[in-house]
């Protein structure tokens, strides 16, 4: 029968009520100092949230041609449905439709029906839709200035 390791080897087994070294009292051992100080969680706050009125207004006015189409109509005043196509080619009629009843259900754009020989229909800015000429205006300029549309890689849209 093996007694097992003497009680003087460093090889002997820990005391089963004790969980290794670290139940050694330690303070005759001092802590090394940490080489990185502990950084609070709060050093890097998140983000605020973007403005929800922002946020509503790129989105819509950031749909496909939608921009176009106001630019248009701040540049032209009322206008019937082909004159908008013919200023916009690259629109389809489906597409074209679809924006000016979006604008319309968001009272950006109004629908005037002229019922009088010939029959026709107008659509033009409300005064809300009016009031984006500065924020147009501001992403023409910028534009102009930042986004070089002669380039090979330039999309037209």
């Amino acid at each position: 029968m093996d007694p097992g390791p003497a009680s003087g080897d460093a090889r002997s087994t820990p005391d089963p009520g004790t969980r290794g070294p670290a139940a050694t009292p330690a303070a005759s051992v001092p802590a090394a100092p940490s080489a990185t100080p502990t950084v609070p969680a709060t050093l890097d706050p998140a983000p605020p949230a973007p403005c929800p009125h922002y946020h509503e207004a790129v989105e819509l006015l950031g749909a496909r041609w939608t921009g176009a189409i106001v630019d248009v109509l701040l540049s032209s005043g009322p206008l019937r449905f082909t004159a908008i196509a013919n200023a916009i080619p690259d629109l389809s009629d489906r597409l074209l439709s679809q924006r000016l009843k979006d604008l319309e259900d968001r009272g950006v754009v109004t629908r005037d029906d002229h019922r009088g020989p010939p029959r026709h229909t107008r659509y033009a800015l409300t005064p809300m839709g009016r009031e984006l000429e500065p924020a147009v205006a501001a992403l023409k300029a910028w534009g102009r200035r930042w986004l070089d549309t002669s380039a090979a890689s330039f999309r037209r849209m």
